[in-house]
């Protein structure tokens, strides 16, 4: 973020380290979500991780895409289903 200077790009930037807590726990999706005053209807999670970005966030209700960047598709017995799969970032623009 500071290397690139693209901290004016955001409202709220969590950094584990400086909270003590992070993915997967709950808290570090509430936290975010506090900060930001918005509740888990009105959030969205985008990663590529399956467990971090999909499934934690979903148990609180937050919707879940999943960024699939190299284009190999959710592994055949995953129990996790994102609410959306995406290729490209840029696939989240109007």
């Amino acid at each position: 973020m500071v290397r690139f200077a693209l901290e004016h790009r955001f409202d709220h930037i969590q950094i584990e380290g400086e909270h003590g807590f992070g993915k997967p726990e709950e808290r570090a999706y509430t936290h975010a979500m506090e900060a930001l005053s918005v509740t888990a209807r009105e959030t969205w999670m985008v990663g590529d991780n399956l467990e971090w970005e999909v499934a934690a966030p979903q148990r609180l209700g937050i919707y879940a895409i999943w960024h699939d960047g190299y284009g190999v598709g959710l592994p055949p017995d995953s129990p996790v289903r994102p609410d959306r799969i995406i290729r490209r970032l840029s696939e989240l623009l109007p």
